[in-house]
């Protein structure tokens, strides 16, 4: 008897032990943590989609921007710098199927035509003009405000952060967004305003035409329907979504806009970093975009494209922050914080049609099909940093459905994460390693993600590039 009893007990015991260690993964699992080797690892969920800007509708936005700034997160940002997290009490209170639908389409139209006529750059007079080498930063803005805060927050503690050019690219018209970015005074400003928005084009296409065919419907059944997009579903037989296309859309007119048609920038030749609303940005960024160029120019004349972020679990500073890879370029692992100069662009706009032709939603798979099948030429390679510079905090969106979702959370880990790396940021030099990629890298693409079969997609991309350089036009209202 005095055995069962013993046995029992220890069960028991035994029970307990494993409920102590499940307690503890699901902790984990849920904050940043420290592994054995003192090494930051924040949770995978805001590892990225391999799009763009996601283009999730107005009204998740509304309900995240009404997740205030934790005071964990205001905590780590200076005073200063409190006045980009300000959010205003209508953002908190407003409908957002009203505060979407209530504009005037054709003032919003008017407005963007003003706004990319007149290519205004504000701070010119405090911070000089625009030189041939000034650092652009190019930066796709949907709705996702609350992000958009910290990332400007990042931007603005960032050394050398006044000697660049921030230009921001909207698919959405919005004043507090305007508001917001016109209130920059640490560098040169610029906004531009992507014109065939699904915001100002909400019953014909680029949006969606009442007459387009529904994305499952069989062909044989559209054809009977006589949708407009009938004879034209994608790979997988499914027809166009208009805020799914819209992202690879924006980023293709934002780099014509920016290498082909601008007035400010007709004779740049230096570098333009891509970044996304839901970035962060660590304060040495530049100082590493000038070791990365200054290592490729030596030790890989053949690397077309610079990369400042990475996707990863474990972020070893200590050992990884003066360290930069040589390696393929791949679209889902060096798509953020990407950098490249007018040659390469000129280089791809060569091979534009195979962009504009490739059913796949995304720009940046589109873009590795183009890099995969440039004639004579190598594939695009890469020189990236081993610590990240960039950052992905938007785990809040269409591709990150959580019903916890809370911006603060992921923000604060980044935040804590470069606190804790700040010993190691700004080495002198950095050193090389080159690498011939996984197999991941070196995959051929068979076939795209789809989403991009209709010929409406694909003439409007290429369309996109007959667009020559266009002069400033000022307008004046009483």
């Amino acid at each position: 008897m005095p055995r069962i009893r013993y046995a029992s007990i220890l069960r028991i015991f035994v029970i307990l032990g494993l409920l102590c260690v499940w307690l503890q993964i699901m902790l984990s699992a849920t904050t940043g943590i420290l592994d054995k080797d003192g090494d930051t690892k924040i949770e995978d969920s805001f590892s990225i989609s391999n799009s763009t800007t996601n283009p999730e509708l107005p009204f998740e936005e509304e309900l995240m921007n009404s997740n205030e700034t934790s005071e964990q997160v205001l905590a780590l940002v200076p005073p200063e710098l409190h006045k980009y997290l300000t959010v205003h009490p209508k953002n908190i209170t407003a409908n957002a199927t009203e505060r979407y639908a209530g504009r005037n389409v054709s003032d919003i139209r008017r407005a963007i035509r003003r706004y990319n006529d007149a290519q205004t750059v504000y701070n010119e007079d405090i911070f000089g003009p625009v030189q041939n080498d000034t650092i652009i930063i190019a930066i796709q803005v949907h709705t996702r405000l609350t992000y958009l805060r910290h990332l400007i927050v990042s931007l603005a503690q960032a050394r050398d952060i006044d000697k660049t050019l921030l230009i921001f690219s909207h698919d959405y018209y919005d004043e507090e967004i305007n508001s917001l970015v016109r209130s920059i005074d640490f560098t040169k400003v610029m906004q531009i305003f992507y014109p065939y928005s699904v915001q100002t084009h909400t019953n014909e296409f680029p949006g969606m035409d009442p007459n387009d065919c529904p994305r499952n419907a069989k062909m044989e059944q559209a054809i009977k329907m006589k949708c407009n997009n009938a004879l034209h579903p994608d790979l997988h037989g499914h027809y166009r979504e208009a805020k799914y296309t819209q992202t690879k859309h924006h980023w293709w007119w934002k780099a014509n806009r920016i290498f082909n048609q601008l007035q400010p920038t007709a004779t740049h030749t230096g570098m333009v970093v891509f970044l996304e609303e839901d970035h962060y940005v660590a304060e040495d960024f530049i100082h590493m975009l000038g070791l990365l160029r200054a290592t490729a120019d030596k030790n890989c004349p053949n690397c077309e494209i610079l990369c400042l972020g990475t996707y990863l679990k474990t972020y070893q500073y200590h050992s990884n922050s003066d360290k930069v890879e040589i390696t393929p370029w791949h679209s889902s692992m060096h798509n953020m914080g990407m950098v490249f100069n007018r040659t390469v662009w000129n280089s791809i706009m060569e091979l534009q049609e195979q962009f504009c032709a490739y059913d796949d939603y995304n720009w940046d798979y589109s873009l590795l099909h183009l890099s995969q099948n440039r004639p004579k030429r190598e594939k695009f390679k890469v020189i990236l940093c081993k610590g990240p510079r960039v950052f992905h905090i938007g785990e809040c969106g269409v591709h990150h459905k959580k019903s916890n979702c809370n911006a603060s959370t992921v923000i604060s880990k980044v935040q804590k994460l470069l606190k804790n790396a700040k010993p190691y940021m700004f080495p002198a030099r950095v050193t090389a390693t080159i690498t011939a990629g996984g197999a991941k890298h070196n995959k051929k693409l068979t076939k795209g993600n789809g989403g991009w079969g209709d010929i409406r997609d694909q003439e409007l991309c290429t369309n996109m590039t007959k667009i020559g350089r266009q002069p400033r036009r000022y307008t004046y209202y009483a």
